[in-house]
């Protein structure tokens, strides 16, 4: 493709973005299914191109707002060729050249707006904080809250592409081995620091090219991600439950603690994900985990079954905060249509019927892949306050070698650790109820 082309495949594939109510990914995902002829290396150029205007996407929009613009996919995308490329407006108008597969040309707007841009930079001074750290309106105070002197540190961390981290699957192969191969393919990886079976990578690819992916022998991870499903400690022989199961990546590191033994259950009320979850588990050689599909958090299975696991997690929905390194459009999208405070008392719902699966002496997880309190430790300090029989167990005793944000559950943020945002409490079901000593 030539430069024009791919510049009007931006354009096609923003508008998409804009018109469909759906996270970025999955349009992204769509769009490139139904152009399977497309070329990797256009492929690659036409995501970094989208990835950065989402991750400046506050930015941009306060320039064309000073200039009078609106801001559509196209206005955006000049306002990054000049605000984040560099590029001259006569070099822009050269690819707005209305030829075949090419935009059309520029109007006069869209040339003045260029003329306007031309030698400026992406943040100006008038820019609040929070535009210039691109912090949408509703997640400012409880981040603030959260990280107070740290706030622009963690903002601007959350503004850099993301880590390539990938699992090596233990039921298929050994890091040492996968290390081996990578090197091979002068992929430069390497070992994780926090998690035991993590690798990064540092090279861009094609993940085509990433043999050990096609043949199940790692998963696509972050790093932190990991660390949430060894928390869970689950062994050869125990009976476990991933609640908010999704397309089953936790599930997956979990078996392959339990060496394909004991019986661990992927649940969750998205029929989708979960049969996404079972073509994994094919690939990756599991044979000890299946897929429950539950028609809410209080579905009867779960009363059926109460107090039979020795391990629950509670991977909860939350407001993402902890991903917008990945996921930069989901800070556009507030979260749930009902506001945070409805994600809240769901998470709450959820977090208290899981609970009941977990057997006297057994394990529950709590996690979050969120920066904010609310749903993280003021959460679990609500659980614990209406469920005397369950106590934490710190992350000093469960871990001790991960240097964690918080004294006493797990809580990595991209700054301090270089991984997604997560958060995760460990919490203990006493072997005998209080109650009813």
């Amino acid at each position: 493709m030539t430069s024009a082309n791919r510049l009007q495949a931006a354009l096609d594939l923003m508008g998409d973005l804009d018109r469909v109510a759906r996270p970025a990914d999955a349009v992204v995902s769509a769009w490139f299914r139904a152009r399977r002829k497309m070329d990797d290396r256009d492929r690659g150029a036409l995501l970094e191109r989208l990835n950065a205007i989402l991750r400046h996407r506050a930015r941009l929009g306060w320039w064309l707002e000073r200039h009078g613009r609106p801001d559509t996919p196209r206005n955006r995308l000049l306002a990054w060729l000049s605000l984040g490329e560099g590029q001259p407006p006569e070099q822009i108008r050269r690819q707005f050249s209305g030829a075949k597969f090419a935009p059309a040309p520029l109007t006069a707007q869209e040339d003045t707006l260029l003329t306007k841009l031309r030698g400026s930079t992406m943040v100006h001074p008038a820019m609040s904080q929070e535009v210039r750290l691109e912090c949408p309106d509703w997640a400012a105070e409880p981040l603030h809250r959260r990280f107070g002197d740290s706030f622009e540190a963690e903002m601007a961390a959350l503004l850099t592409p993301p880590t390539l981290d990938l699992r090596v699957n233990t039921l298929k192969a050994d890091r040492a081995e996968v290390l081996r191969a990578l090197e091979a393919q002068d992929l430069q990886p390497e070992p994780s620091g926090l998690a035991p079976q993590g690798i990064r990578l540092r090279t861009r690819l094609s993940l085509a090219r990433l043999e050990p992916l096609k043949s199940g022998a790692v998963e696509i991870q972050d790093e932190g991600s990991q660390l949430v499903a060894m928390l869970v400690e689950a062994g050869p022989g125990d009976r476990v439950v991933d609640f908010c199961a999704g397309a089953g990546g936790k599930t997956l590191a979990i078996a392959a603690q339990m060496e394909n033994k004991g019986r661990i259950i992927a649940c969750d009320v998205n029929e989708g994900r979960l049969k996404r979850a079972s073509e994994r588990f094919r690939k990756a050689g599991v044979h000890n985990a299946e897929t429950r599909l539950l028609t809410s958090e209080t579905d009867r299975w779960v009363k059926r079954h109460k107090g039979s696991f020795d391990r629950v997690l509670v991977d909860a929905p939350c407001s993402g905060t902890g991903t917008w390194r990945r996921n930069p459009d989901a800070r556009w999208r507030a979260p749930e249509e009902q506001g945070l405070d409805s994600l809240i008392a769901l998470q709450a719902r959820i977090l208290s019927s899981a609970a009941r699966l977990v057997k006297p002496g057994g394990r529950l997880v709590y996690a979050t892949c969120s920066l904010l309190p609310e749903e993280n430790e003021a959460q679990v300090d609500a659980f614990l306050a209406a469920h005397p029989d369950f106590r934490i167990l710190p992350l000093s005793e469960a871990a001790p070698g991960i240097a964690s944000a918080h004294p006493v559950h797990l809580s990595l943020t991209p700054a301090r650790h270089d991984t997604d945002g997560f958060f995760a409490a460990i919490l203990l079901r006493e072997a005998a109820d209080p109650a009813q000593a």
